[in-house]
């Protein structure tokens, strides 16, 4: 076995090994996350006033379901220290240095598209699908449909806020440049469309609400990576 064999098998076993770790933080946090799930519902639930279920076991597994969410914003430190832990293995010592920022900004930043996404996409895509209910179609939310729903866009929030910090990553460590993100833009928005069509419920206004922060949040890195260039 040759010296880069050996490399790619270490990095595979370095992955296995941190993949463990994350899952197992995941896991011990949506252990601890189960207790809260009554009060937590209740929060998620009172904007709405109130849900239904339609089968025997869809409660709990809206409660199974709340509980992996949970767990995965408590265990997220974990988690992100695992993924940047990893990719600096990869890295010189020199570009090592930028993980010490990146790493918690990831944290606030997900954070933050969390809460955006909450607090200002998920009542508007709501308000405009419920406005199609009249005196002969009465909206039935069930909880697990409704906990889905949520869950997607707060988590997919908190990802795509994430895009700025890792243009400016790959341009501190020279992948990415302002040229080449400009050259790529129209591409961009195009990939942006048809992430955003996978990743929310299936209509337009759920679509375009989280198709125009990307395409901003686009703007922003590549904003951030001429930045970084000037300061080289």
């Amino acid at each position: 076995m040759n010296k880069y064999s050996s490399t790619f098998f270490d990095h595979l076993e370095e992955l296995r090994q941190r993949l463990f770790v994350s899952l197992g933080a995941w896991f011990a946090a949506s252990v601890i996350f189960f207790y809260f799930t009554d009060a937590v519902l209740a929060f998620l639930v009172a904007p709405i006033g109130h849900l239904v279920y339609t089968a025997p076991a869809e409660a709990f597994t809206a409660h199974l379901l709340l509980t992996f969410l949970g767990g995965f914003f408590v265990a997220l430190p974990v988690i992100l220290y695992e993924v940047w832990a990893f990719t600096a293995s990869g890295l010189t010592e020199q570009e090592r240095k930028y993980i010490r920022v990146f790493g918690p900004a990831s944290f606030v930043l997900f954070l933050l598209g969390a809460c955006f996404s909450y607090w200002i996409l998920v009542p508007i895509s709501l308000k405009f699908l419920l406005s199609f209910s009249t005196e002969e179609i009465a909206a039935m939310i069930t909880v697990y449909k409704y906990i889905s729903f949520v869950g997607t866009f707060v988590v997919a929030g908190g990802m795509v806020f994430e895009l700025p910090l890792i243009l400016l990553f790959l341009a501190k460590i020279g992948v990415a440049t302002p040229e080449f993100l400009r050259q790529k833009r129209p591409y961009a928005i195009v990939g942006i469309f048809i992430l955003s069509a996978i990743i929310t419920p299936p209509d337009v206004v759920s679509q375009i609400l989280m198709g125009l922060p990307l395409i901003l949040l686009y703007e922003v890195g590549l904003l951030a990576v001429k930045w970084a260039y000037k300061e080289k």
